[in-house]
């Protein structure tokens, strides 16, 4: 790609009256250069069995072409045809609430092998339609492949076959699973319970963990298939998305994003956030960070919301700062979906750019702003490279791991392992120190300066001999509660916690509870960055009463009896540092925390001061560093220029270190400069 892909999705098949050439028109108008089509429509593409309709997609295609308009192409598999489900029924996938009805998208089985007959069908005419087009630039695989909680008895033979593979013997299965529990112990591999109805943490992990590799193998299959008519020059990409509480955030709990990617040439993903008042930009930073590491590079914003649910109709200037906040992260596209409002189906009210009136509006207005900046200065926003020196440790086996019983407090007072690490990774954004976002797979941690790791429930001996490795090399280790408590296959390590790290923090644990009347204490000789934090206010949900030995202690409980125990320790360990919280502490102390350990790592925090202004950074393609100034507030910020001398390039104007940048509400700067 030489250019920003700014743009949205547009379904010729959806609209209400003939308005193609119009449209079109009014894309390119807007400085938008890309659309995506195709991907949801497979009921037009083949009305019949074996009748097929590309017309849809084709003008669309010419159209696009006329007006000097890229198309990106999906397979249009996640959502199948009634006549598919009518004459082979057993497509609709069998979940652990039973069978499913034809009606929802995303409602089949992706193992099976009608399904996979006519979707190999499909793709292939599709893609033999849409070859001759070289405005084609890449194409999309499938839409947030999910393994849709499938559970069938065909699939379960097939689980129950990956776990003779795996262990070899039942006696073996059984004694990593701790199946003599409540009479659970398998006699012979005919005998494995259905999943579905198990007790045992360890099974229903190990059946997560092998139906997130059925979407990897879905994602490489249609890779495979798509490889076979693509020229050189056209990418293949995916929009995943993100754990969902009402908006993207977090691990997927249902698809192992590092090894799906292997699938792509470009990593892309759905990004849906709160706007209004509530629009705060962590949503975008994290799910944006996650998916730029998934291939260290660059990545596509295939669908984020322009106007979205009622609630999150933006105010003026959000557009434009949600835009240059997805390209501050690293992303070389920002697309809509969609370009209209649906005027009928399950997404009436999930309004696209235009309203149902189908007339340039006040978001469309803003949009062309955005478009005309990005024709101007887009070739130095371009494939922005990104070096920061901090990461989080994410892990889709810990997620699942807590996921059946949630372990952090008490009804009406949880919080799950995506609320765990968000609170991290919202206090460095605050902090506005930018961060990645890696994985157990990740090969080499040693390129960071810290590395935190948040309730690392379920890990192998290998990942917590990696992890003590990198802190007794040099790195800073921040870890923070239930650390490597379970094994790989979520059986309770029977040794000292935190297990294979305890002489790494300097501390044990034997007991945990939830805080009740319970505050911290900080020594402020240690812990400098926590004086004048509000005690009472300092903790939440869960603690453990930790045993300092060898190592400093941060910060105590203040309680009758909880007095006594550590919360926040540190420890010198080799030539590094390892930090251990065994509390979850409310947002000041997490902040303050980040950035006491921020300063043992050496990483300066220059602009810890500034929040609600967010400053990220990044250098481009000429070898210039560009920093954008993001104002997630409706108040107007002045805030000083700490960096050399530059270009403020929405306005052209030069600025100097010291002076002062007036951010409106709402607003954004972007500065050019030397490194």
């Amino acid at each position: 790609m030489n250019r920003i892909l700014y743009g949205c999705a547009y379904y010729d098949e959806y609209m209400p009256e003939e308005r193609l050439e119009k449209d079109m028109e009014m894309i390119r108008a807007a400085g938008m250069n890309v659309i995506r089509i195709a991907e949801s429509t497979w009921a037009t593409e083949e009305p019949q069995e074996g009748v097929f309709d590309f017309s849809h997609v084709t003008r669309t295609i010419e159209a696009a072409a006329r007006h000097q308009i890229s198309v990106i192409v999906g397979t249009p598999t996640y959502a199948i045809p009634p006549w598919l489900a009518a004459r082979h029924p057993e497509v609709i996938a069998v979940t652990e609430q039973g069978k499913g009805k034809y009606g929802p998208r995303q409602n089949m089985d992706i193992t099976d092998p009608h399904y996979l007959f006519y979707a190999e069908r499909i793709i292939r005419k599709l893609l033999e339609a849409v070859r001759p087009y070289q405005n084609v630039i890449g194409f999309q695989l499938d839409n947030e492949t999910k393994h849709y909680h499938v559970a069938g008895e065909r699939v379960q033979q097939r689980f129950f076959t990956y776990l003779r593979e795996k262990f070899g013997t039942v006696e073996a299965m059984n004694q990593a699973f701790g199946f003599a529990y409540w009479s659970n112990r398998v006699d012979s591999w005919d005998h494995l319970p259905d999943v579905t109805g198990t007790i045992n943490g360890s099974y229903l992990a190990a059946f997560e963990a092998f139906r997130r590799q059925l979407v990897t193998d879905f994602l490489l299959w249609q890779r495979k298939i798509v490889d076979e008519y693509r020229r050189p020059d056209q990418f293949v990409t995916h929009n995943f998305d993100f754990a969902w509480h009402g908006f993207s955030y977090g691990v997927q709990p249902d698809v192992d994003h590092p090894r799906a990617a292997e699938a792509l040439t470009i990593a892309g993903c759905d990004i849906y956030h709160p706007t209004q008042d509530d629009l705060t930009g962590k949503e975008i930073a994290f799910c944006g960070n996650l998916t730029r590491c998934l291939k260290r590079d660059n990545y596509l914003v295939l669908e984020t919301e322009a106007q979205g649910f009622p609630e999150w109709t933006p105010y003026d200037g959000q557009l434009r700062l949600q835009a240059f906040s997805h390209l501050s992260s690293g992303a070389d596209g920002v697309m809509y979906w969609h370009w209209h409002s649906l005027h009928n189906g399950c997404e009436t009210y999930w309004k696209g750019l235009l309203s149902h009136d189908l007339k340039e509006n006040r978001l469309y207005r803003e949009a062309r702003t955005i478009g005309r900046d990005l024709e101007r200065i887009g070739e130095k926003l371009l494939h922005l490279h990104k070096r920061n020196r901090a990461a989080i440790l994410v892990s889709n086996q810990a997620l699942t791991a807590m996921g059946p019983w949630p372990l952090f407090g008490f009804p009406g007072n949880r919080r799950d392992y995506n609320d765990v690490v968000r609170a991290y990774a919202d206090a460095l954004f605050e902090l506005n120190v930018e961060y990645d976002v890696i994985f157990p797979e990740t090969a080499d941690f040693s390129a960071y300066d810290l590395l935190i790791v948040p309730a690392l429930y379920s890990a192998s001996d290998e990942l917590l001999q990696k992890l003590r490795q990198y802190a007794e090399n040099g790195g800073v280790l921040l870890g923070a509660v239930k650390c490597g408590f379970t094994d790989e296959h979520v059986k309770v390590r029977h040794v000292e916690q935190p297990a294979f790290l305890h002489d790494c923090f300097g501390i044990t644990y034997q007991e945990f509870t939830v805080p009740r009347k319970t505050a911290l204490h900080a020594d402020p000789d240690d812990f400098t960055e926590a004086k004048g934090l509000d005690e009472e206010n300092s903790i939440h949900t869960w603690m453990e009463l930790l045993q300092a030995g060898e190592a400093d202690v941060l910060a105590h409980y203040v309680h009758p009896s909880w007095g006594k125990y550590a919360a926040v320790t540190q420890n010198r360990f080799g030539k590094g540092t390892a930090i251990y919280s065994g509390c979850l502490m409310h947002e000041t102390w997490t902040k303050a925390l980040c950035l006491h350990a921020l300063k043992e790592a050496k990483i300066k925090a220059e602009d810890s001061d500034l929040y609600p202004v967010v400053v990220k950074c990044g250098v481009n393609q000429q070898g210039r560093m560009i920093r954008f100034y993001l104002n997630y507030s409706e108040k107007v910020q002045n805030v000083p220029y700490r960096y050399p001398d530059g270009e403020e390039l929405l306005t052209d104007k030069q600025i100097r270190r010291q002076d002062v940048i007036a951010l409106p509400p709402w607003g954004v700067r972007i500065i050019e400069a030397g490194q």
